[in-house]
């Protein structure tokens, strides 16, 4: 049997998300926690993984492909100069930093495609997704690819980074802790504007014409809720929760309009 995960690392990995002090009781629960977590989840991989490969002998994401370890880890060691070594957890993040810069990529370079309604994306879409980012050199093209991008990119984060398709995928895996179909993204996206218009109407009621305060208030706190991913959250957790009632191994549209998206 494996050991559980020491308290005061857990306790180092869990202060990443909270400012707070963790109690040395609470410390220890969370460990019986993210241990049973293991426990459940594991299990669900591994069917998946069989399912896709029966002759699979590691265990794999079933839901996605990524990088591979090892070239990340040489690609990353190449480019060191005064640290000796490229720790796991370094390589972790090297590998969510290139996946997410791939995933922009790739989301720019497939608006150029659909803006010439073809089905594949060409070398001519990569140029005009990376001149767009402002990636590569001086263009004489001008293409308004951001611009065309906001209808499916918005800023939320506290940090003030943009939440597109990919990354909302992943943040389905961290929080619901299930994939989720690009058709339940969709959703997901568009109901959050839905949420925001009105939020945003309360707001300008309640100051236009002299509104009761407590309700401005309540209207600032729930937009605050929106911006901070507060929302996001709770709609993936209460999808997923309805997925796993109806024995679902991935949140689709159902899940999503079922929800009340003001509750």
């Amino acid at each position: 049997m494996a050991k559980p995960y020491s308290t005061g690392h857990i306790g180092a990995v869990a202060s990443n998300f909270t400012e707070m002090r963790l109690a040395g009781a609470v410390k220890e629960q969370l460990v019986e926690l993210v241990c049973a977590e293991i426990r459940r989840f594991v299990p669900e991989m591994e069917a998946a993984t069989l399912a896709q490969d029966p002759e699979r002998k590691t265990l794999d994401d079933p839901y996605r492909t990524r990088l591979n370890y090892n070239r990340t880890r040489e690609l990353m060691i190449d480019e060191i100069a005064d640290v000796e070594s490229v720790g796991s957890a370094a390589v972790q993040a090297g590998i969510a930093q290139v996946e997410t810069y791939l995933s922009k990529i790739v989301y720019h370079a497939e608006i150029a495609a659909e803006k010439d309604r073809v089905a594949t994306i060409k070398p001519r879409h990569l140029e005009i997704a990376v001149a767009g980012m402002g990636l590569g050199s001086d263009s004489d093209e001008d293409e308004t690819i951001p611009e065309a991008g906001q209808t499916e990119e918005f800023v939320i984060s506290q940090g003030g980074g943009i939440l597109t398709e990919s990354s909302l995928l992943a943040l389905a895996k961290t929080h619901a802790k299930m994939p989720v179909t690009k058709d339940a993204v969709e959703e997901l996206i568009e109901t959050y504007y839905m949420v925001v218009e009105q939020m945003e109407s309360d707001i300008r009621s309640n100051t236009q014409f002299g509104g009761n305060p407590v309700h401005f208030i309540e209207s600032l706190s729930k937009m605050q809720t929106l911006m901070s991913l507060g929302w996001m959250r709770a709609m993936l957790s209460k999808a997923a929760e309805n997925a796993r009632e109806r024995g679902y191994k991935r949140i689709d549209v159902d899940q999503i309009v079922n929800i009340d998206p003001f509750a």
